[in-house]
């Protein structure tokens, strides 16, 4: 998965979770930083849901918000699981037993595959593609649709699964199968980041 925070947006994030909630200017104060570099920074985090804003009242003074860390926040710091991805898949791949190794990846792809919701009841392709496309960005995908010259258009802007990708292509070949298996139709990778690509891009249909 695309990490969108740099570094020092994740410590922003990781010295919010520490506070448990504050104000622009008690997190100024933490980070060191002017109320103005606070609210900057506060917006993106709203916009990308990692931060919440809760109105508090107390006493006669004037209400006034604090901010808090929400629960897409808390796994976004969490999202540190490449080591642990490219143990799993390669102890998979290294199983002898084809039916063995073979089970266990059509297992890895039905999970993912559940992860994306049922589109069963989405009659338009295109509507089934832009519901994946929206499942897709609230996991931190960097992902476009489009209508080709053709056939529509999934753009990925970066590999989610880069590192793995350079070692082992039957990854990308998974997401292909995970992505055909959601819409409901054939889907084939046009263009690869391991290709020196820019993208990766998948015709559907």
């Amino acid at each position: 998965m695309k990490t969108e925070l740099d570094h020092s947006e994740r410590q922003f994030l990781e010295q919010l979770h520490r506070m448990g909630a504050g104000t622009i200017q008690e997190i100024g104060d933490a980070v060191g930083v002017t109320a103005t570099a606070v609210r900057q920074r506060l917006t993106r985090m709203q916009d990308l849901g990692y931060v919440a804003r809760d109105l508090e009242r107390a006493g006669r003074g004037r209400p006034h918000h604090r901010y808090r860390i929400t629960d897409k926040g808390m796994r976004q710091l969490g999202d540190n699981y490449s080591d642990l991805a490219m143990i799993l898949w390669r102890e998979i791949r290294s199983i002898n037993d084809p039916e063995v190794r073979q089970l266990l990846r059509h297992r890895v792809r039905d999970a993912l595959v559940a992860r994306f919701g049922s589109v069963e009841k989405i009659p338009s392709v295109w509507d089934r593609l832009t519901h994946l496309k929206s499942e897709l960005s609230d996991r931190g995908y960097s992902v476009e649709v489009e209508q080709g010259a053709g056939l529509p258009i999934l753009r990925e802007n970066s590999c989610p699964f880069h590192e793995l990708a350079e070692t082992d292509r039957d990854i990308c070949e998974l997401e292909q199968d995970v992505f055909e298996r959601v819409l409901g139709v054939p889907v084939k990778l046009k263009k690869c980041c391991q290709d020196e690509h820019t993208c990766c891009e998948f015709e559907i249909g």
